[in-house]
């Protein structure tokens, strides 16, 4: 009787594709269209009188580099004055003030109708009547807050400007209608997903409809309100530059005039006072989100 040895046997190796996730196919995807974008850029853009990895561009950006800074200039540079290191920080404490302003808008407009915009408040077990009147007056809310965020900052303040003078409310109420809408969807989806019990509680005490808002719901529901809150005010102080460039007041405003006259120092002022403005603002913000919690 003879025996085989089974090492001896020929092995196969069978090849199987990876199974395709979203995760996975999400990631080719990215890596395809940012080959697929920089392939453009290099060759096939034809607004480009020039290549972007090229001496030219790189002797354009030198040069511009040097006019931000004043290099070679025979004028005194913004950063040699101390006058407009005066007027720019006005300028920069006008945009804070926009940005908090905006902010208080945006907070005041959620906390009216964030409830109103859940659907467990107005449509599921929370609603007060089942009539087709709260269903509608949920469903109008919720337009508002498609409306306000989906329109962008710089098209409200292009809309409002005709209604109030250039200035700082302008920009405040863009910045304040176009974040509200995203602060009220985030507090309605905030209060859609409150753990239920301690309302069900609340409920099966013989608690009314104000009391089960004001003990069940806004103890469960504020913190995380204000968490967000001051995520959207680190955000407004990023645009608020942007409002500016249609005469919404701040810095936005003075950076056009001096894009438009070629001031590039004063520029290069302006986005150092921008810069110390976002970092006051995201480390303000952080340290009142730890509180919060």
């Amino acid at each position: 009787m003879t025996t085989i040895d089974n090492a001896s046997r020929p092995t196969t190796v069978s090849f199987t594709w990876p199974r395709v996730t979203f995760i996975r196919f999400s990631m080719l995807a990215m890596m395809v269209l940012i080959v697929s974008s920089w392939i453009f850029v290099l060759n096939v853009d034809g607004a480009q009188s020039h290549s972007f990895l090229s001496v030219e561009t790189f002797n354009r950006f030198k040069d511009f580099l040097g006019d931000l800074l004043g290099i070679g200039s025979s004028t005194t540079s913004a950063f040699a004055q101390w006058s407009e290191w005066r007027s720019t920080g006005h300028l920069a404490y006008q945009t804070l003030a926009m940005s908090v302003m905006a902010i208080g808008f945006a907070a005041i407009f959620a906390l009216v109708f964030f409830i109103f915009g859940a659907r467990n408040m107005m449509m599921g077990e929370m609603a007060p009547y089942g009539s087709w009147f709260w269903r509608g007056v949920f469903f109008f809310v919720r337009g508002m807050f498609v409306v306000t965020r989906a329109i962008p900052e710089l098209i409200w303040a292009m809309l409002i400007i005709f209604v109030l003078s250039p200035g700082l409310l302008p920009g405040a109420v863009a910045l304040g209608l176009h974040n509200a809408g995203i602060l009220g969807k985030l507090s309605s989806e905030i209060v859609e997903g409150l753990d239920q019990r301690p309302i069900q509680a609340l409920r099966s005490t013989g608690a009314g409809r104000f009391q089960v808002m004001v003990y069940g719901v806004l103890p469960q529901a504020l913190p995380r309100f204000v968490t967000y809150l001051f995520y959207r005010w680190e955000v407004i102080i990023r645009t608020a530059i942007v409002v500016g460039f249609v005469s919404a007041g701040g810095l936005g405003t003075e950076f056009r005039l001096s894009m438009s006259y070629f001031h590039f120092t004063t520029v290069a002022l302006l986005l150092v006072w921008y810069l110390i403005l976002v970092l006051a603002v995201d480390i303000t913000a952080s340290y009142l989100r730890r509180l919060a919690r």
